[in-house]
């Protein structure tokens, strides 16, 4: 496997952090394509085998995704795939997304910086023209990770770290991505970051407020259709 020519390949000092982070890489698209499905237990030694690494590795990735909110662990029982969330969780979150997120895009126009906006810009540009992966699940699972890293520079930028806190350990954009494998979400969300981005351009944080509040009322209508 992969991972094991790169541990062959890769100083000793490298080793122990470069398998973790590839088998880390490996299980979060899985999770995120569904192929390891929501609820599914995931039994350590089997995940071992399949990407040619110990145990120790894969168990150190499954806590950092136990972290994230993706996987699960119970005592006596082990690991499992996060289940998806119902319909009245998924419109709770929208419910709270749309109280906190547009304010806090209105928040970041007032501390936006040439700099800030230059990751911002690159953070957008990232998602829609970074190198393409081999295949479609990896493209889509790092996009998810792309969103969210986008989203949460908002919140540092905006300078609320209550804000911020709370809606990064909510885990939104991993799990909202599970909802649904479809392009349509990933372009359609690129054009609405561009219309953000416009606003925090033009140093306007009413059109900032309105551009984020649109995006996630978009984002919500796009995904309800995971329920029916």
């Amino acid at each position: 496997m992969a991972f094991a020519a790169e541990r062959e390949n890769k100083p000793a000092s490298l080793r122990p952090s470069s398998v973790v982070e590839g088998v880390y890489d490996g299980i979060y698209h899985r999770l995120m394509s569904l192929e390891i499905a929501p609820g599914a237990r995931i039994p350590i030694d089997v995940l071992a085998r399949e990407l040619g690494v110990s145990q120790t590795p894969v168990r150190e990735a499954l806590s950092r995704l136990e972290r994230e909110g993706l996987v699960r662990k119970e005592h006596l029982i082990g690991y499992s795939a996060a289940p998806q969330w119902t319909r009245k969780q998924f419109e709770d979150l929208y419910v709270f997304r749309l109280l906190l997120e547009p304010e806090a895009a209105r928040l970041a126009v007032h501390n936006m910086s040439a700099e800030a906006l230059a990751l911002l810009e690159n953070s957008a540009a990232d998602m829609g023209h970074g190198a393409a992966p081999v295949d479609r699940n990896t493209r889509y699972s790092r996009f998810a990770r792309a969103d969210a890293h986008f989203h949460d520079d908002i919140m540092k930028i905006a300078g609320n770290e209550v804000i911020r806190s709370t809606l990064f350990n909510q885990h939104v954009h991993l799990h909202i991505f599970r909802l649904m494998f479809h392009t349509r979400v990933t372009q359609e969300a690129l054009e609405e970051h561009e219309r953000l981005l416009a606003a925090f351009r033009a140093g306007d944080p009413d059109a900032a407020f309105k551009a984020m509040h649109e995006h996630i009322e978009r984002s919500r209508d796009r995904l309800l259709s995971a329920f029916e």
